[in-house]
């Protein structure tokens, strides 16, 4: 099976041509729109491409020439992306800095990319410039207004119009990401415009997105699939963005409910605490209400009394968070467990589950539209091919991808770049995964993360983690392996967060002290209960509670890596984890 084509690419040759095409096109459109002093603010098109214009006219005075690294690092808000164009029209090139980073781990890779030159915000301005001293960074640019560097405001103010655009080639670098490491030789993932563009345009093919639907960012724009096809996809459509002005829960429903987008770009982490919210809401319900909702979560067909019900349902959900007029909740970053997508999907929302990496622009696979399988990740996209290295007996091996959306290489690291090419250029993603009957992708877990069993069985602890995160007392859980020093053997471990909240709530009820005893007795009575759903071989042989949350990437996946080889001491079952 392959996606449906909806229609053909504009084909664009670089990247600032989706901003000077779409400021014709769409002039007095909005293009992004953010919420400050109480009331949101508009940037049309057409405002915004003249803005980027004197940018890159200052960027050019200052000497940034082509192929000149630029750092960009910001919060999410609608001057992050003028900078981003900018840089790129002026002939720069884009490097996005993680704002979760810490100050010594950003310069460490801003000395390691010879960068001069830097666009920020106020929140940054002192570690930019200090970088000049510490690094010989040359400018920085502050987006607000401030007594100590010059701002986009002054920038603005100073000309009256902006240069033409650089002339630019597909294979010219638009931007280097650095997803990992932060001494030695850091990986960073060299993107053309050909790279991102194609990939664009292979999400434009299949996707039904138009000038008139309105994304709602919450996601780093640092990260490729935020910058790809939360920023990127809209302006090459003449969509509006709507960025959240803050990432705490309560704020982003108000503006959810204010903005009603159509698109929604968002990580499996939220998608499941939205669906466990709405699953205690579902359990005030009265009893009969409950059971027709619990038929409609296993999939059950209902007679026409039942579908006005599910439909009565899922419309007020869906009002409830502001997601009335929504199209596409688009799940990516990370797998999105079977429960949550079957259990969304149940409850009537339209949900798209795609695939892909930094090193692939990102996307590779997504769901059809019409014929979507979410507890897959999906069909390859136009242009994309997938296949299987080594399939063991259940067809199950390292996931191999080929199309124009494949990075150009790590970035003075060709060492790496080797490691994840093959002799005739399929790019190894690392993920372990197999493709059904009707050409559909399936994750079942990175490679790096495998535990091989006594048997040799491989165990892939994503299906472990996400069968015990149906439990409503587990918050999170991280499931890896570590060899047993007594007998030697590879053992599956668990680390766990519990749902405190609800912990409590579920002693209260029963009339019990929530104390460390009581946490580990609930804990270890849902790990008993859900392990008896998975092969004896899989089931955890021991854990260890965590009293805090894991640290996670900016696509909210757990740093696995800082677990690796810990081995649990039985005595450890409720102190404090180290990390």
């Amino acid at each position: 099976m392959k996606h449906s084509i909806l229609r053909k690419p504009k084909g664009y040759k670089v990247i600032p041509e989706i901003i000077e095409k779409s400021a014709k096109g769409y002039a007095d459109r909005i293009m992004s729109r953010i919420k400050r002093g109480g009331r949101w603010i508009d940037f049309t098109y057409k405002q915004t491409f003249n803005n980027i214009r004197k940018l890159a006219s200052y960027l050019k005075e200052i000497g940034v020439n082509k192929g000149d690294f630029v750092a960009l690092l910001s919060e999410n808000r609608p001057e992050w992306g003028w900078g981003y164009f900018a840089i790129q029209w002026a002939g720069g090139v884009v490097i996005p800095l993680d704002a979760r980073l810490t100050e010594v781990e950003r310069r460490f890779l801003m000395d390691f990319a010879e960068v001069k030159h830097a666009i920020c915000s106020l929140s940054y301005l002192d570690e930019m410039l200090e970088n000049i001293k510490e690094i010989g960074l040359k400018t920085v640019i502050c987006i607000d207004e401030n007594d100590r560097t010059v701002s986009f405001g002054d920038i603005f103010k100073k000309y009256e119009e902006g240069i033409d655009m650089e002339d630019l080639q597909p294979d010219d670098l638009a931007e280097i990401l650095f997803t990992s490491g932060t001494t030695g030789s850091p990986k960073g993932v060299m993107l053309t415009h050909r790279n991102i563009i194609s990939d664009i345009e292979a999400v434009y093919q299949v996707i039904d997105i138009y000038e008139d639907d309105v994304f709602f960012s919450i996601l780093p724009l640092h990260h490729v699939y935020e910058c790809t096809v939360g920023f990127l996809a809209p302006a090459y459509i003449g969509a509006t963005v709507a960025y959240a002005s803050s990432l705490r829960p309560s704020t982003m429903l108000e503006e959810l409910r204010e903005i009603k987008p159509t698109v929604w770009l968002t990580v499996p982490l939220i998608l499941e605490k939205i669906y466990q919210k709405i699953l205690k809401e579902i359990e005030n319900l009265p009893k009969p209400r409950k059971t027709i909702v619990s038929l409609l979560r296993a999939g059950s067909r209902l007679p026409i009394v039942g579908n006005i019900f599910k439909n009565a349902l899922s419309k007020g959900i869906r009002s409830k968070l502001g997601l009335d007029r929504i199209k596409y909740l688009v799940s990516g970053g990370a797998a999105l467990p079977t429960w949550v997508s079957k259990g969304l999907e149940g409850l009537g929302f339209p949900l798209i589950q795609g695939y892909g990496l930094s090193e692939t622009s990102p996307i590779l696979t997504m769901n059809p539209i019409h014929a979507p399988k979410n507890e897959s990740v999906g069909l390859p996209l136009p242009g994309v091919e997938i296949k299987i290295i080594d399939p063991n007996e259940d067809g199950e091996g390292e996931i191999a991808a080929r199309g124009p959306m494949v990075m150009k290489g790590y970035y003075k690291n060709e060492k790496a770049t080797k490691e994840v090419f093959t002799e005739d250029g399929w790019f190894l993603t690392g993920d372990i995964g197999y493709i059904d009957e009707e050409g559909y992708l399936y994750i079942t877990g990175r490679k790096k993360a495998v535990i091989i069993g006594k048997g040799g069985k491989n165990i892939y602890p994503e299906e472990i983690e996400n069968k015990l995160l149906e439990s409503p007392y587990i918050e999170e859980v991280l499931v890896f392996g570590a060899k047993n020093p007594n007998t030697g053997d590879e053992e599956v471990q668990a680390l766990i967060y519990p749902n405190f909240d609800e912990v409590r709530i579920l002693a209260k009820k029963q009339g019990r002290v929530p104390h460390d005893d009581f946490i580990y007795e609930v804990i270890s009575s849902e790990v008993d209960r859900l392990s008896r759903e998975l092969s004896p071989y899989k089931r955890i042989k021991r854990f260890a509670l965590r009293y805090e949350e894991f640290p996670k990437t900016t696509t909210r996946k757990i740093k696995r890596h800082l677990f690796e080889g810990v081995f649990i001491e039985v005595g450890e079952k409720v102190k404090k984890t180290e990390h």
